[in-house]
């Protein structure tokens, strides 16, 4: 007999944990209540207890993995301890089983998401025959059954996280080893049955791309999405992408209205932006305080200097390092919009690591300018160029977008003019600035023309009173009106 374990209720309008460890591996024997693993959710640690005695048979959701009130955790067979598997696979290796690992991700990326299982549980599967794939933040990922057999229970649904080294499937791979190789020998290389990669069928389909036009890398002719890609890159121009609905049209839609509809699914990336801005609106007292400031004497020493700068450092001086060295000033006086809450501490940061906002064609990206507070103008400048140069060819690291501890983002360059920027959680405090416009202003009595820009500080209310926030923004503003208070560290 065998019992289900599951995941046990934790806590109001907490839906979802994490597997930080488990006390048990597979086929340990356990006593009723003892601990078998532990759940970490953003409130609380849960450990969750055997309701049996017997043998743990199976472990469904690894370490590292994200798991939902309800789900399947494990199984435990009822009763004396079973025989380690491998004892089993040296006495009965006709019953050998393999299990589908999820390969190394890429550098630097630890966890990724099921995206789609072409094989379902009882089917067969050849060897290096596509399974599933996998997303992350950065690329899509094939994997392929590492031996032919029967595949088993699916141990990562669709939609699920998944960790680099964590399990996806069991393979029972004796079942046809025998048929397997007597095939494998009177088949020729580029025999005709063998199946293409499902996603470099499913890409073909949707671009209405004809086979015989892609040349196959995979093993044994098998054309690999990889393949497509290329193909489509070189020929962008003559590719028609069909619009056929994958599922019937949405009731509340008229029906010649979802016919020019396109669904595409989010991307890992965009996945991850929605869920961590939602994260910070639902979580910080986020307000945000508004001032304009005069771009005058910015604009003037940059056309004063900009060449000498240029011609010095290689690099071309831009408003960013100014704005940049004006908030690590402010930041100094007002530490707590440099700080972030944990749990019930605030934990100031004597130091700047600075995020600066980029558009990438994929979506928002923040690199981090570490330790900015210490750099001079023209680091800054090149360090921004560096970032923003690898955003957008999509080589970031997860660790120079990690530990940022304030953040400027310049819509701007978009023609924004005013905007209320979200918060980069944990951080406390985001700059955003806006389009450079003429406005007449009163100067001395005087109406003149200025090039004024609004700036908007978001800030977490939780830590940061608006007084706080108020003066850390007049400080910026005092700094760019007068880039001389910036020399004399005022």
């Amino acid at each position: 007999m065998s019992t289900e374990i599951r995941v046990p209720t934790l806590g109001e309008s907490v839906t979802e944990a994490t597997v930080a460890t488990w006390f048990k591996k597979l086929g340990d024997h356990v006593a009723v209540d003892e601990m078998l693993c532990e759940l970490e959710t953003d409130k609380v640690t849960v450990e969750v207890p055997s309701p049996v005695a017997g043998t743990i048979s199976e472990i469904v959701a690894p370490e590292g993995s994200t798991v939902s009130v309800e789900a399947l955790l494990a199984q435990i067979s009822e009763g004396a301890a079973a025989p380690e598997p491998a004892a089993v696979s040296r006495k009965t290796p006709e019953a050998e089983s393999v299990t589908v690992m999820v390969p190394t991700l890429g550098e630097s990326v630890s966890e990724a998401t099921v995206a789609t299982w072409y094989k379902q549980p009882g089917d067969s599967v050849t060897q290096d025959e596509i399974l599933c794939e996998l997303e992350t933040d950065k690329v899509s990922v094939e994997v392929p059954a590492p031996a032919a057999g029967i595949l088993g229970k699916t141990l990562a649904p669709e939609g699920s996280t998944v960790q680099a080294g964590g399990q996806l499937a069991v393979i029972s791979s004796a079942v046809l080893q025998a048929p397997t190789s007597g095939t494998a020998d009177a088949a020729p290389s580029g025999r005709k049955d063998l199946e293409d990669a499902p996603s470099a069928k499913k890409l073909m389909a949707e671009t209405g791309l004809d086979r015989s036009k892609v040349t196959a890398t995979g093993k044994d002719g098998r054309v690999m999405k990889e393949d497509v890609q290329t193909v489509l890159a070189a020929k962008p121009a003559t590719l028609a992408i069909a619009m056929t609905p994958a599922s019937p049209p949405r009731a509340a839609v008229p029906v010649e209205d979802a016919a020019r509809e396109e669904r595409v699914k989010m991307t890992r990336l965009r996945q991850t932006i929605a869920r961590r801005l939602k994260d910070s609106q639902n979580t910080a007292a986020m307000l945000t305080t508004y001032n304009e400031v005069d771009m005058t004497e910015v604009m003037a020493l940059r056309n004063e200097y900009k060449d000498l700068f240029l011609k010095k450092h290689g690099v071309k001086l831009g408003f960013m390092s100014f704005f940049t060295v004006a908030c690590c000033h402010a930041l100094r006086e007002i530490p707590e919009v440099n700080s972030e809450i944990d749990g019930t501490d605030i934990v100031y940061k004597n130091f700047v690591h600075m995020g600066i906002a980029a558009g990438t064609p994929t979506g928002l990206v923040v690199p981090v300018i570490r330790d900015a507070d210490a750099m001079s103008f023209a680091e800054i400048e090149k360090a921004i160029a560096e970032k923003s140069t690898r955003a957008r060819d999509g080589k970031l690291s997860m660790t120079e977008m990690q530990g940022g501890t304030f953040t400027i983002s310049n819509g701007g360059v978009y023609g924004s003019l005013m905007s209320s920027p979200i918060l980069n959680p944990p951080q406390s405090g985001i700059l955003g600035m806006h389009k450079i416009q003429d406005r007449p202003m009163a100067i001395n009595g005087q109406v003149v023309i200025r090039p004024m820009m609004y700036l908007a500080l978001s800030y977490d209310h939780r830590v940061v009173d608006g007084k706080g926030a108020v003066i850390f923004l007049v400080r910026v503003k005092e700094a760019l009106e007068d880039p001389r208070r910036l020399l004399m560290d005022l």
